[in-house]
């Protein structure tokens, strides 16, 4: 199993900070794409991933046990 960590308005849309999801064998795009399905979620396309705190790009593949964070883009003044 993995830990998936949401940040900011993904943490609002999903309900909850973190969830578990089997994720090991897939790639960061292919667990983007379940993510938007199980949770009714606009597109991803600007939100980084991290893999264990290391950025991590979409063909990565994900271990088990692996932590992925969801972090979209902030701004502010």
């Amino acid at each position: 199993m993995n830990k998936v960590l949401f940040f900011a308005h993904l943490r609002d849309q999903v309900g909850a900070e973190e969830v578990q999801i089997e994720a090991a064998g897939k790639t960061v795009a292919q667990l983007k794409a379940e993510v938007i399905e199980t949770y009714k979620l606009a597109k991803m396309d600007t939100v980084m991933t991290a893999i264990n705190e290391e950025f991590a790009q979409d063909e990565e593949t994900i271990s088990d046990g692996d932590t992925i964070a969801f972090v979209p883009p902030v701004s502010g003044g």
